[in-house]
């Protein structure tokens, strides 16, 4: 295979670039960083957290589990695969779906990674339980969203098939875990392992993102290989010449000099990759009280609705080069552009590893520890708090809105709701919502939070308030929704600087569905987990309000109408 390495293109340097490049040449750090030296970062539990950097070429060294798996499926005669998972056990997989559809003679690979009822639902008519593999991926197995749906999918399964359905399922797990004794139990197909010593959003290249991959028919291991080029040119000691320290240096420098909202441009045939790096990027950086907050889809405008806080990357596929002329302009203005080509789809593999080693290079810049995710874990904790009191109460905990109209509630803790209502002209749902933006200043970002289904309409509706909340106060915005982005931006939210103003969506359900073999519903589980999510905002004292919906479609156009008379 020749050794066609993906571009890279550095915007002219900032003032610090020569210092730091040369602390990292004359200190070694590739080399150490190669090594899993923790005193490359914070000298803590780095050194455990490697195991990503030879993955490609460990899997390339016993190949046969992926031709095996990929020849098994594809003679199957399943006609869809449904992976279940979250973070970084689902996010690999979405962007192969993706990005190269369904191949011939295989199956379809979806992916759910929600707990919305609605979504389950409709993902659930997307397939033919009859004929669909399902992967359970999680490598503690034990987190709640893939458990349950794996419970809620083995019955159904096996309602549809009349028996047993445990040779519709494979489990990837790491060695050990509560899921591998379940896979066991239930007779899975297969049980395929992931690496304890690698974090889940650097799996990318582990049987988490390569597994499903093959059994999709995807060639995984020219996928494989293709990655292992780019991970041998990051073994360059200058890091100047390095394609993933060099840009791991850029960002974690313009980090540190206060510009860290990580503006995405992608060609449309990668789009998806964004929302991958929007987790290992936030999940890795966001800590400590500092963070890149990666900006995914936000539709490029003129200069002059920027701050000074942006850095902008595009990433093009082929001779495209997305936004091309917005970015000279946008360049020309003074704001800082990386520009990277992906030379052809099956190179995607190189940015998977490019971008995980650039991106423990800026956790190492910024001082802090990328492989770790204290605020996650924080979130689980209240979630679960709110889950094991349905269970024994069969209600969650009553809450009071402080405003409530025509099928909207808005909640905030005591204090911020108190300061919204001086703030506010009127006691109207403008008059707050206007007072919660007015707390937008210099290099803040909006993050819009929808607890409600992930679908094209409200996505759409969605966008459109964050291009309006962008042009008017010229701050990021960032939109995401729960419970996928407590696996990933989530941890940024709440463990980086306190710089976001959120506005979290949820709803009242239509149809619920029930989780076997528990007393709560996808629903309460939703609920739990947007009622936990706000309570770490609010104990960590982010700008918050949540705006709840008795009807999410009629909701959610009076919440975009009154967003935009509020910018007036």
């Amino acid at each position: 295979m020749p050794n066609l390495l993906n571009t890279l293109q550095l915007p002219p340097r900032w003032e610090a670039d020569s210092a730091l490049i040369e602390k990292w040449r004359s200190g070694a750090f590739v080399r150490r960083l190669w090594e899993g030296d923790a005193s490359v970062w914070t000298d803590s539990d780095e050194s455990k957290w490697v195991a990503w950097l030879d993955i490609a070429e460990q899997q390339l060294a016993r190949p046969d589990q992926l031709i095996e798996l990929k020849r098994d499926i594809g003679q199957a005669g399943f006609t869809d695969i449904l992976l279940l998972g979250m973070g970084g056990s689902s996010l690999c997989p979405d962007v192969l779906s993706r990005t190269f559809g369904q191949q011939e003679g295989f199956p379809k690979l979806h992916v759910l990674d929600s707990t919305d009822p609605a979504q389950v639902l409709a993902t659930e008519r997307k397939v033919d339980l009859a004929k669909t593999l399902f992967f359970v991926s999680s490598k503690s197995g034990t987190t709640l969203e893939p458990d349950i749906m794996r419970r809620h999918f083995f019955e159904r399964a096996g309602a549809v098939l009349g028996g047993a359905p445990g040779a519709h399922f494979i489990a990837v797990t790491d060695p050990g875990s509560e899921l591998e004794s379940i896979a066991d139990r239930d007779g899975y197909r297969k049980i395929l392992y992931g690496l304890k010593e690698i974090g889940g959003r650097y799996s990318a290249l582990s049987n988490f993102g390569m597994a499903p991959a093959a059994a999709a028919g995807l060639d995984a291991l020219d996928f494989l290989k293709r990655a292992q080029q780019m991970a041998e040119a990051c073994k360059k000691d200058d890091p100047a010449e390095n394609p993933g320290a060099s840009l791991g240096l850029l960002l974690g420098g313009y980090a540190n000099a206060g510009k860290n909202k990580l503006t995405l441009v992608v060609s449309k045939e990668l789009e998806s990759l964004g929302a991958w790096l929007e987790q290992l990027v936030a999940e890795s950086t966001g800590k400590l009280g500092k963070a890149i907050i990666p900006v995914d889809m936000e539709s490029l405008g003129a200069p002059e609705v920027y701050g000074a806080d942006r850095v902008f990357v595009q990433i093009g596929l082929g001779a495209d080069r997305p936004s091309d002329r917005a970015l000279q302009t946008l360049e020309q203005a003074g704001h800082p552009v990386v520009r990277i080509q992906c030379l052809e789809a099956a190179n995607l593999g190189q940015e998977f590893f490019r971008w995980e080693f650039a991106t423990a290079v800026a956790g190492s810049v910024m001082g802090i520890n990328p492989f770790n995710q204290p605020d996650v874990e924080a979130s689980k904790i209240a979630s679960r708090k709110l889950t094991e009191e349905f269970e024994k109460t069969k209600s969650l905990p009553a809450e009071a809105p402080f405003f409530e109209n025509d099928g909207v509630k808005l909640f905030a803790d005591k204090s911020y709701a108190a300061t919204l209502a001086q703030a506010a002209d009127t006691p109207t749902l403008v008059g707050y919502l206007r007072a919660h933006l007015d707390q937008i200043g210099a290099n803040d970002y909006v993050a819009l939070l929808g607890y409600i289904e992930m679908n094209d309409a409200h996505e759409q509706a969605l966008q459109a308030v964050r291009m309006k909340i962008r042009d008017a106060k010229k701050t990021a915005t960032c939109l995401g929704f729960g419970p996928r982005f407590l696996h990933s931006t989530g941890q940024a939210y709440k463990g980086g600087p306190n710089q976001g103003v959120v506005v979290q969506i949820t709803c009242d359900d239509a149809n619920d569905v029930a989780v076997p073999g528990r007393d709560y519903s996808f629903g309460i589980v939703k609920a739990a987990q947007a009622r936990g999510d706000f309570t770490v905002l609010e104990e960590r004292k982010r700008r918050a309000l949540r705006v709840h919906l008795s009807d999410v479609e009629a909701g959610l156009k009076r919440l975009a109408a009154a967003i935009g008379q509020a910018l007036v």
